[in-house]
């Protein structure tokens, strides 16, 4: 991993180049394809002393951590550990999307099936509402629906004295949904 170090109101000396190295370097054992890194630090009236770790990763990730503290080794100690823990959080993420993937991968499906039986989740309802079905043309409806603001409505047809439902699709027109008994 390179390692670029920059320095402002302070002497960057070997010493502080050395505990850098090691305390940066030791973010590689969580995180594997770190490609570079850039350690700010700084001194800001004699009391504020500011560590700032920047990672770039071979995954276009950046990760970014900074401290101030009294003493310079304790604010690049602790920008490293906040580091160290959103490097832990980006392999944890990037290790249950693979375990998921391949959960579904080794599942195998019968493809001869006539229907898929998916495991019921329990469903909750946040909203239950109960709304009177009046009978009207489906002209109506649509108008009702976008004088409400919704983005479906259920009617009962004049005509076929029987349930619909007319919706907004995604282009702007309506669609209506017609039962049919099943032979």
């Amino acid at each position: 991993m390179d390692i670029k170090i920059t320095a402002k109101n302070i002497k960057l000396t070997p010493a502080i180049k050395e505990f850098i190295n090691t305390r940066v370097g030791k973010i590689e054992n969580f995180f594997d394809n770190i490609v570079s890194a850039q350690v700010y630090i700084s001194v800001e009236k004699k009391i504020h002393q500011k560590a700032e770790i920047v990672l770039h990763t071979g995954a276009k990730t950046t990760i970014s951590a900074s401290a101030v503290e009294t003493n310079l080794y304790k604010a690049i100690d602790a920008a490293a550990v906040k580091a160290e823990a959103q490097a832990k959080k980006i392999k944890n993420k990037a290790k249950s999307r693979k375990t998921t993937k391949k959960s579904v991968k080794m599942v195998e499906m019968d493809p001869f099936a006539d229907t898929v039986l998916l495991p019921q989740a329990d469903v909750k309802f946040s909203v239950i509402k109960q709304v009177e079905v009046l009978p009207m043309n489906p002209e109506d409806a649509a108008y009702e629906m976008e004088r409400l603001g919704y983005s479906f409505w259920i009617f009962l047809d004049e005509d076929s004295k029987q349930i619909n439902l007319i919706f907004k699709r995604l282009d702007g027109t309506f669609g209506l949904i017609k039962p049919i008994k099943k032979k």
